[in-house]
């Protein structure tokens, strides 16, 4: 991929120093480096370029040499031309060890002045040793000799360009210094001829620095995106080290957090369960009548507010077993109807404190679930007292199940209460987070019902539907997928795969 100008290319280099950088400061900074970079970094990698092509293609010029010195042989004597051809084998040499020392030691250059000095005095003594025939080997009043001389000259310049124009800068150097020669031996002969080879050279030259430059331009662009392609993919592993260290350090949280709620969750059951115990037999007056009727209320109180507080400690038990994944399911059959009615029983006080009325709409012959039964439980009863709890007195509450179309069963409870918008949905479904109606009004509640119920779901494969309107009333829906609902057969299997011993269910599996 290739840019066509710096502002195409600054553009790209903005989008990518973007993706990964925290601020507006890191942005400017690193396209701070990328302008340095063309001048420094970019600088010493053409230079590598440069002497890489040399030595990858260091035999080229030399076998090119070594035909020009013999074809020479029939205009002078050999001895001129084995001469010519040492010479050109030695500069050859030093231009190579020049290369050869620069890739070994460029990365721990700073500076890069006297390396590109050095390599274009080489290749100007290499450009020398190529004019020379110019001089040693003319002849004069003989134009075919002229235009073999020059068209080789050529093909040095062209083979030159093609080999090492990641520099232009030595380039130049090199074929500029032949052209120049060039130019001066066809002005010294003054024929038709030769000034015309003069102006084609010229030509010629300005042609191939033309196109060095597009070269050059077109390696610089290469090794500029590369360098901001490395660049980015080390932020990126940095930030995925950065967020690897965050995820453990949250999953080590989380752990610490769980931990501590269990611990302090146990101890406080313990003390918890005396002081109910002695608040009822004081409530009930089972030691005798007090003194103080005060009294009575008061104990009385105290179990209630002790009954709550160990209701809170149950809820924050379940959502941090849930959270930590400790909390385990076993599957079995699970008669709705059945789960259903015990929870009906189980908030019937509730109930009957507030005059509301609950209509039931599971069917007798619904097919079972496969599931934990205390889990499903425990998402009725969560759910029926969300119900309880924010309904006006005397309002009726509606629990089902039913089949959908597709095969899933759901499980829902209704009811006309106040109702939530939408942004108040997503606020309840957190965990400790309570909706503006139970702020208000202070009504008893952690904002953990939803939650819990929310967890026990993702246990058994099933998602929670929340569907509410501000002063329409809630309806809350755990919708359990196909695989979960079973036929006739499979209640049967699973039954008797939940009741067998260890041996016979390793039988079951290898006859199943």
């Amino acid at each position: 991929m290739f840019f066509k100008d710096k502002d195409e290319l600054n553009r790209l280099e903005q989008e990518l120093g973007s993706t990964v950088s925290d601020s507006g400061k890191s942005e400017s900074s690193e396209k701070n480096i990328w302008l340095d970079g063309e001048q420094t970094v970019c600088e010493k990698d053409l230079l590598l370029l440069f002497s890489r092509n040399q030595l990858r293609n260091s035999l080229a010029l030399p076998l090119l040499a070594v035909i020009f010195a013999l074809s020479s042989m029939m205009w002078t004597s050999p001895v001129n031309a084995i001469a010519w051809l040492a010479c050109v084998f030695v500069c050859q040499a030093v231009q190579l060890y020049l290369c050869k020392s620069y890739e070994h030691n460029h990365r721990n250059l700073k500076g890069i002045k006297d390396w590109v000095g050095m390599l274009a005095a080489s290749e100007f003594l290499f450009a020398t040793c190529w004019s020379m025939p110019l001089y040693l080997f003319w002849v004069n009043g003989n134009p075919l000799q002229h235009t073999f001389l020059i068209a080789v000259l050529m093909v040095v310049i062209a083979v030159r360009i093609m080999i090492a124009s990641n520099y232009t800068p030595i380039i130049i150097a090199g074929t500029g210094f032949i052209t120049l020669n060039i130019v001066i031996r066809c002005t010294l002969e003054a024929d038709t001829l030769s000034i015309a080879l003069g102006a084609m050279a010229i030509l010629t030259e300005i042609f191939f620095i033309q196109l060095s430059k597009r070269l050059q331009k077109t390696a610089k662009d290469m090794l500029i995106f590369k360098a901001q392609r490395e660049k980015l993919i080390s932020q990126l592993e940095t930030a995925r080290i950065q967020a690897e260290a965050d995820r453990e350090k949250a999953e080590a949280a989380t752990k610490a957090k769980s931990r501590f709620l269990a611990t302090m969750s146990h101890e406080l059951r313990t003390p918890l369960n005396a002081i109910m115990g002695f608040s009822e037999i004081l409530s009930h007056e089972m030691m005798g009548p007090h003194s103080v009727e005060a009294y009575k209320s008061y104990s009385s109180d105290i179990h209630h507010s002790g009954h709550y507080l160990l209701h809170l400690i149950n809820d924050i038990l379940d959502l941090s077993r849930i959270e930590a994944g400790k909390h385990e399911i076993e599957d079995e059959p699970v008669d709705l109807f059945k789960v259903g009615q015990d929870a009906a029983k189980l908030l019937h006080m509730k109930l009957d404190s507030k005059h509301q009325k609950l209509a039931s709409d599971i069917a007798s012959n619904i097919p079972c679930l496969r599931g934990d039964e205390r889990s499903i439980r425990q998402i009725w009863v969560n759910l029926l007292s969300n119900a309880v709890k924010f309904s006006d007195d005397g309002a009726t509450i509606n629990m089902g199940a039913k089949l959908l179309a597709n095969g899933s069963l759901s499980i829902y409870v209704a009811d006309n209460g106040p109702g939530m918008d939408k942004a108040e949905i997503k606020e309840v479904l957190g965990t400790f987070n309570r909706g503006n109606l139970a702020s208000k009004k202070a009504i008893d509640g952690s904002g953990l019902g939803l939650p819990i119920v929310n967890g026990l779901a993702k246990l058994h494969n099933a998602s929670m539907q929340v569907q509410s309107k501000s002063g329409a009333g809630t309806k809350v829906s755990v919708i359990f997928p196909p695989s979960r609902v079973l036929g006739e057969g499979q209640k049967t299997v699973l039954k008797t795969v939940t009741n067998a011993t260890a041996s016979q269910r390793q039988l079951i599996a290898l006859t199943s």
